[in-house]
């Protein structure tokens, strides 16, 4: 459907395509009371405080779930309207708890913007309040059935914990308290409710806001971050490239541990005579300023680089810093050391997984971020467990199934995303490279290979082409413990996609052979041209947030900044 034109109070305005009446007035500057509507979940339009007056029709109608037809007339502050909306405000209000469960309530925030005055309604019999959540508080005489949060669970995070039950009550799982329920704390259902029928636990009113990053694991999670005093009380998600908004358990609740009593808030110096040893206790240590703490370590770096020489020196950085503390610590290390002995995780988690690109691609790095898979209709997943390893990221996954995408996942392990799989390959451990290398001969015994691609972007084809004749899925069965069947079903579907992306975890890359399975992947990207596209690549799921920037700022040993 094209751009139509329609009128909204009396003045002419035009509706984008697959706009909502809602959605084109608020586009205008027409403000329409809702709450049952969010930007990103299905309109149901089951709260009808956004209704409107359209001519020729008998009922006002949810303006959240409507589309604006060529010629319509709407009237969104007509006094028929307006008394229905205010009307729908003062009777969900009238079920309010006396006190306020959540000072942005946007219920509260209507009825005001409204002229909504105290409800005229009686309140009607209320559930008790469930506590039994370690993050999230269950306020249900504050919920307005408005959906959102079963929304949100099911069309989000996919985790399909929140349902409807008996007449419009909302529960978790098969009506059991939240903290005994599957919910995995993700808080979207929080982020999502108007209310504060679901609200943080500890929540506290904020001061001011800090926009950072999210300290946890490699999806980027772009964070804002509710600070009172020199506390933080809340966290936010950020419409971040890799996000949008999203956030799972760690992310929007694990913010304690600055204000952790074992956190280290000054520097300690060891106490002459104590002994070193793992059981180390804070009075084997005396506290120290700064000044005296560096001056000390300056000079045990000095006296060991004058007695043993510079490469007795080494440095390991962290990829939870910026890329200017990682560029800072490798110049320490090399210009001040005078050694290229430096490091960070990379050189453990994902090292083979580096060589092996840097080897077939010429870069390190991700080809395209995880929400890339919103392009893509196969995707598969192997050596990594993302729903609770990287939560956001599994998201989109579980998202680009509902969609109709196909997802294989190939784990010695049932994971939990393996239930949104059409293939879940449980292959046996150490097999890698005998199952990727029998999708690999039918991919080339089938002509199902990207003939123009190799041609024009790769080498070596042919020795690869040579070395994989031999590994038919019929010899390789027996050893990674996949039916031929099945590898041939996988192979073809990888193949044949319009689009297809490869994630790949610690599960794969931590192995005596991990850059060979790397090889592996590249290899198939590569020969049935899945590289390079929308939709389309090679993706190692990071364990830290900037695992690529600290490597290019120089934070390994085998390349400067």
């Amino acid at each position: 459907m094209s751009a139509v034109k329609f009128t909204l109070d009396g003045r002419e305005v035009e509706a984008r395509e697959g706009e909502s009446l809602l959605q084109a007035a608020q586009r205008h500057g027409v403000d329409i009371p809702h709450l049952c509507y969010e930007d990103g979940l299905r309109a149901d339009g089951n709260c009808r405080a956004c209704v409107v007056e359209i001519a020729g029709e008998r009922t006002l109608a949810p303006s959240c779930c409507r589309a604006p037809k060529a010629g319509m007339q709407v009237q969104a502050q007509s006094a028929r309207a307006v008394a229905a909306q205010k009307m729908v405000l003062e009777l969900l209000a009238a079920d309010m708890p006396d006190e306020t469960v959540r000072a942005d309530s946007e219920l509260g925030d209507w009825a005001r913007r409204m002229k909504v005055g105290a409800p005229r309604f009686p309140r009607r019999a209320q559930p008790e309040a469930d506590a039994s959540h370690p993050a999230i508080a269950v306020r249900l005489d504050a919920c307005i059935q408005c959906t959102r949060c079963l929304r949100a669970c099911r069309e989000i995070q996919v985790n399909d914990v929140i349902g409807y039950a008996k007449r419009g009550e909302i529960v978790f799982d098969f009506n059991d308290p939240m903290g005994a329920s599957s919910c995995v704390g993700c808080g979207e259902c929080v982020a999502a409710c108007p209310t504060g029928a679901l609200l943080p636990k500890e929540a506290a009113a904020a001061e001011k806001s800090v926009d950072s990053l999210c300290p946890y694991c490699g999806v980027g999670c772009q964070v804002t971050y509710r600070v009172r005093g020199d506390a933080i009380v809340g966290v936010d998600g950020r419409d971040g490239p890799a996000n949008h908004g999203r956030l799972c358990v760690k992310g929007r609740y694990g913010y304690d541990y600055p204000h952790h009593p074992q956190r280290l808030t000054r520097p300690l110096i060891r106490k002459p005579g104590s002994a070193k040893s793992v059981d180390n206790t804070l009075a084997d240590f005396r506290a120290a300023s700064w000044e005296e703490a560096l001056d000390f370590a300056a000079g045990g770096l000095k006296r060991i680089l004058a007695r043993d020489g510079k490469q007795a020196l080494a440095g390991f950085g962290s990829a939870k810093g910026s890329n200017e503390e990682a560029y800072l610590f490798q110049k320490l290390v090399r210009t001040g050391f005078g050694t290229n002995n430096v490091g960070h995780c990379t050189r453990m988690c994902h090292a083979s997984s580096v060589a092996a690109l840097l080897e077939g691609l010429g870069s390190g790095a991700v080809s395209n971020p995880v929400a890339d898979v919103q392009h893509a209709d196969v995707i598969v997943v192997i050596g990594a467990n993302p729903t609770v390893n990287h939560p956001v990221a599994a998201t989109w996954m579980k998202n680009a199934v509902e969609r109709g995408a196909t997802l294989i996942v190939m784990d010695p392990r049932q994971t939990e995303l393996a239930r949104h799989a059409t293939h879940a390959l449980q292959f046996r451990p150490d097999s890698d490279v005998a199952l990727l290398n029998a999708i690999a001969h039918v991919i080339v015994t089938e002509g199902l290979v990207n003939e123009a691609f190799i041609a024009a972007r790769t080498e070596g084809y042919e020795a690869f082409r040579t070395n994989v004749l031999a590994a038919t899925p019929e010899a390789m069965s027996p050893v990674c413990g996949i039916d031929a069947g099945t590898i041939r079903a996988v192979a073809r579907t990888y193949a044949k996609a319009r689009a297809a992306m490869i994630f790949w975890g610690m599960g794969v890359s931590q192995h005596t052979h991990g850059t060979d399975n790397v090889r592996c992947l590249i290899a198939l990207a590569l020969m049935t041209g899945q590289i390079g596209r929308p939709g389309t690549g090679l993706h190692p799921l990071r364990g830290q947030n900037n695992v690529q920037g600290a490597s290019d700022a120089g934070l390994i040993p085998i390349a400067l900044p």
